[in-house]
């Protein structure tokens, strides 16, 4: 179906048309004859579960990828992107849901990588323009930074406004935007909406894709809907429910809510972290979790708490204070801990949680060698049945374990991480954003993988920056602030204003 414009500021015809994309990747059907159409001053939300197509269909898009089949028509006339350059062109800039930085640049370099200002003499760049030009984009989405800073320095949320900077300085007239919040606290998110509202008014046109149903509907003017490569629908939020648009995205009922059986009587202590100080600025941290509980760690982004996971993990070396597990102190390397039973999915998962050239099965297996193959034998077919296992049970989408697992979708991977650390046979996960990026059948099925983890007698500590997520999935919390534990919410005491309160400096 064909939809109208969605809002006075819309022109009649759209700014850009995909007609009939079709694309194929070895073993996957990625898109199957989807049309999209684009107009001016809209915010158009894109839907579907990991590998519904969406990421492929973006990458076509802004010319990264090229497409098998299909038709391009900008301003009703029939174009081509083939290239990056093709998009460009045609005013098309793309916001990755992982990162394209440089991360031993600066951050101006890195906006204007490709575009640098000349200097006064033959081959130099003026340094004093780019920077300048870079902080006016910086201002321009409520970014206080010095531009100079080295990008490898930031946390993730800097670096998604980075790449939201780089993306606002090339004047795009068709603005993509995946999962742009994932990373981001409240206030940035708050700033994110409002310039987004700027960018509408001027008639830019916005693709934003999201699993949170609060962006879809407090944002989006029209929403279209993608399962297994096809599009299901195209349609305006005030013609749909919550509900309705995920049974459109998986074709089956999914309850959002989370529900489990929360722990009355923990077991064990399993993990005892004492007076914890690191070199990453964290400072005193005290956390007890037990067996057969989900220990929930928030607080704003930049509170410290992926440096409290790294800490626990050895990946940042202890400054001070002692770390107990399974009633023997633990220190040193991430491979001694991995060994004791502790596994940490990063937030990161890319960078930090997989081999991202090697087949899904060789990630699922890597960190469970020792226990699969005690002899020091590898054995193939061993290893095969593992992976087979863990695809089934995790419900993996991809065609064969030999796939290459870079080129599964986000969701996907994120499965992978956790699925290698299930076969290493794991007694504390620590999960560091474990729903970044992840549509809500998956998140569900990453809930109940938790809630079964901790019903046959493990421990989790989980970190997110969803407060509905902390509530509904954690038998209690602590809350950091400023590197430092501002407190402890028991199940009872555990709501998101509860979770605010003690976040913030003002309480």
């Amino acid at each position: 179906m064909s939809a109208a414009p969605p809002t006075a500021a819309s022109s009649p015809a759209p700014l850009l048309e995909l007609r009939g994309i079709s694309k194929t990747f070895p073993g996957v059907k990625a898109l199957d004859d989807v049309s999209f159409a684009i107009y001016p001053g809209e915010v158009h939300m894109l839907l579907g579960e990991n590998g519904a197509g969406k990421s492929s269909l973006m990458k076509i898009l802004c010319g990264a990828t090229s497409a098998d089949a299909g038709e391009f028509y900008f301003k009703g006339d029939k174009v081509a992107i083939a290239s990056t350059a093709d998009a460009q062109k045609l005013g098309i800039a793309v916001i990755f849901q992982e990162f394209s930085l440089v991360p031993f640049l600066d951050i101006a370099q890195n906006i204007y990588l490709g575009r640098e200002p000349k200097g006064s003499f033959p081959g130099t760049i003026d340094r004093r323009r780019i920077l300048a030009d870079a902080k006016r984009v910086l201002d321009s989405i409520g970014f206080d930074i010095d531009p100079s800073v080295i990008v490898d320095t930031l946390g993730v949320a800097q670096q998604q406004m980075v790449e939201i900077a780089k993306a606002i300085s090339q004047n795009a007239r068709i603005l993509v935007m995946d999962e742009p919040t994932a990373a981001l606290s409240d206030r940035e998110a708050e700033l994110l909406f409002a310039l987004i509202g700027r960018l509408k008014a001027d008639g830019v046109a916005i693709v934003y894709i999201s699993h949170r149903m609060a962006e879809v509907f407090a944002l989006g003017d029209r929403i279209t809907v993608l399962r297994d490569g096809r599009r299901i629908d195209d349609l305006r939020p005030a013609d749909v429910t919550p509900d309705q648009l995920v049974r459109m995205m998986v074709g089956r009922n999914i309850d959002m809510t989370y529900p489990r059986h929360f722990a009355e009587a923990p077991g064990e202590l399993l993990l005892q972290v004492k007076g914890l100080s690191s070199t990453t600025g964290i400072s005193d941290i005290n956390i007890e979790v037990r067996r057969g509980e989900i220990v929930g760690l928030c607080g704003l982004v930049g509170s410290g708490r992926t440096e409290v996971a790294r800490a626990i993990f050895g990946a940042d070396p202890v400054a001070e204070g002692e770390i107990v597990f399974d009633g023997r102190p633990i220190s040193g390397e991430p491979d001694i801990a991995a060994r004791r039973g502790i596994a940490l999915i990063p937030e990161s998962r890319k960078s930090e949680g997989l081999a991202l050239l090697r087949s899904v099965g060789d990630n699922l297996v890597v960190s469970a060698l020792k226990k699969l193959f005690p002899s020091g034998l590898y054995d193939p077919r061993g290893a095969q049945r593992t992976a087979d296992g863990l695809i089934r049970q995790l419900r993996i989408a991809t065609p064969t374990a030999r796939q290459t697992v870079g080129l599964l979708s986000g969701g996907n991977q994120q499965k992978v991480v956790i699925g290698k650390w299930l076969a290493a046979g794991a007694k504390l996960f620590i999960f560091d954003e474990p729903t970044r990026g992840i549509d809500v059948g998956a998140k569900s099925e990453i809930f109940a993988l938790i809630d079964r983890l901790v019903a046959e007698g493990a421990a989790a500590l989980m970190i997110s920056s969803e407060q509905i997520e902390i509530c509904h999935v954690c038998d209690r919390a602590y809350v950091m602030r400023d590197g430092r534990i501002a407190g402890h919410l028991s199940r009872s005491e555990l709501t998101e204003e509860n979770i605010v309160r003690l976040g913030m400096h003002d309480e």
